[in-house]
């Protein structure tokens, strides 16, 4: 025991803290929330909300752009990009307000505006005032990685953190990172009318993602008119008299008037007080057990700051598990190796479990894929969708191993796929369950149920089937 201030403290107030913090309140225990900054985090301020609205208002240009293959014809869209910016702003506050101060004081939570750091691993400094608790969650998320590019700092980029104080649409726009955000911006920022080249140093975008996952996003970026240069790493960038210009390797050199970087993220951990509070930590970021517990027993750690998945989703989990572990028994599992994500590109790339490579390395030669491509689903030809699939990676008993679907509505079709890995389902549960016609779920159904009967009817079996078929007959 210590003498406390609170049950519980909080740093941060990201996903994982705001989830922890409620949840401890319905255990009745007395919380205080620490936000050096603004409450919501990456996700509320620079992340989900302000992005998946800018993709809205660019895939609406795309649409009326687009429209003349359904029969429709408009005049070329007006995009007043400032109006944009301000509807973006709009949906931000909004969804602010219900994690706003005032709202979470309302609900009991102490909101204490400043930066935390321990004294030791009994008490935080916050705004001047010492604060002993009896447990810590760290919830301190995450910033975006700048690389060491000659010159990089003799420019005014953009990160995924300050595009949002755009006003005007840069004419050219150069994005530095083929990932989930730089293709996302990419592709919004393209549609709303800049000039777009997405520079990437890997062989290809997507590198998380299945290779075939990323051809689709590739063709689509191009058919958009993003300019894409992959295999050629930024090596310099220089300030000219009409802009900005990135020199890649090899030699050839991209124009822009803004430059944005997305090359990925870091743990935030400095400033903290880790050392004082004996707290182990790395480049990785918070050292954690599957519990979520860090080296002292009476801290915890859940989020973007302890590495891993570093998506609004598993925070969240995590957030509310690390208060889980901490004031109940028989602690959880919390550090989960199965973590559905999306990149929101049109079409979106979902994915949970293991792409084939990764489970070849893990189970050698018994594992199976299949891919069931979209336009084979009537919903994808009503709709006239572009190009996607469903892929599975399973083994020969009908064990699913990972999923990768590219279509419009990808990151709501792994729902399905996410819970069926999670409860041990296999490929004959999802062949069996009925979907509704005409969705783009189905295929979910019908790839299964293809690859359900191939195996029933493959080999003895499928003898013994068929001639008890003819039998009946």
């Amino acid at each position: 025991m210590v003498n406390k201030d609170f049950d519980l403290l909080i740093i941060g107030g990201g996903s994982a803290g705001l989830t922890a913090a409620r949840f401890a309140r319905k255990l009745d225990l007395s919380v205080a929330l620490a936000e050096k900054d603004r409450l919501g985090g990456d996700c509320t301020w620079s992340g989900c909300v302000p992005s998946k609205t800018l993709l809205r208002a660019a895939k609406h240009a795309h649409t009326i752009k687009d429209a003349a293959r359904f029969g429709i014809t408009f005049s070329e869209p007006v995009i007043d990009f400032r109006s944009v910016m301000g509807r973006v702003q709009t949906v931000v506050q909004k969804i602010f307000e219900s994690e706003s101060p005032d709202t979470l004081e309302a609900e009991g939570i102490d909101v204490i505006q400043g930066a935390a750091n321990f004294i030791t691993h009994q008490s935080v400094s916050v705004a001047g005032r010492e604060i002993n608790a009896c447990r810590f969650l760290i919830c301190t998320g995450a910033r975006p990685f700048i690389p060491p590019i000659d010159g990089l700092d003799k420019v005014d980029y953009l990160t995924y953190e300050t595009v949002w104080g755009l006003e005007v649409l840069p004419p050219r726009l150069a994005l530095i990172g083929g990932g989930p955000i730089g293709c996302e911006l990419a592709q919004a920022f393209c549609r709303l009318g800049s000039s777009v080249t997405l520079v990437e140093g890997a062989s290809r975008i997507m590198l998380q993602d299945e290779p075939e996952a990323a051809d689709v996003i590739t063709q689509r970026l191009t058919d958009d008119g993003v300019y894409l240069h992959t295999g050629a790493a930024v090596e310099r960038v220089e300030k000219t008299s009409n802009g900005v210009m990135l020199t890649l390797s090899g030699g050839s050199q991209v124009s822009a008037d803004a430059v944005l970087v997305a090359v990925g993220r870091r743990p935030l951990v400095d400033g903290l007080g880790l050392v004082e509070a004996r707290v182990g930590y790395g480049r990785g970021g918070i050292v954690v057990n599957k519990y979520l517990r860090t080296s002292q027993k009476n801290i915890f750690a859940a989020g973007d700051c302890t590495g891993g998945y570093q998506f609004t989703h598993n925070a969240g989990y995590q957030g509310f598990m690390a208060v889980r572990n901490a004031f109940l028994p028989f602690n959880k599992k919390s550090v989960l190796e199965q973590v559905p994500w999306a990149t929101f590109t049109d079409p979106e790339v979902a994915h949970v479990g293991l792409t084939e490579s990764q489970a070849r390395e893990r189970h050698g030669g018994n594992v199976l894929a299949a891919n069931w491509p979209m336009d084979q689903t009537d919903r994808w030809q009503t709709e006239g969708d572009s190009p996607g699939f469903l892929k599975l990676v399973y083994l020969p008993n009908g064990k699913l191993l990972g999923v990768t679907i590219v279509a419009s509505r990808a990151g709501e079709m792994i729902q399905e796929w996410a819970l069926a890995l999670d409860q041990g389902l296999k490929l004959s549960h999802l062949a069996e369950s009925l979907h509704i016609y005409p969705t783009y779920s189905i295929a979910s159904q019908q790839l299964a149920s293809k690859l359900r009967v191939d195996q029933l009817l493959s080999g003895a079996m499928g003898n013994i089937v068929r001639k008890y078929a003819r039998m009946m007959s």
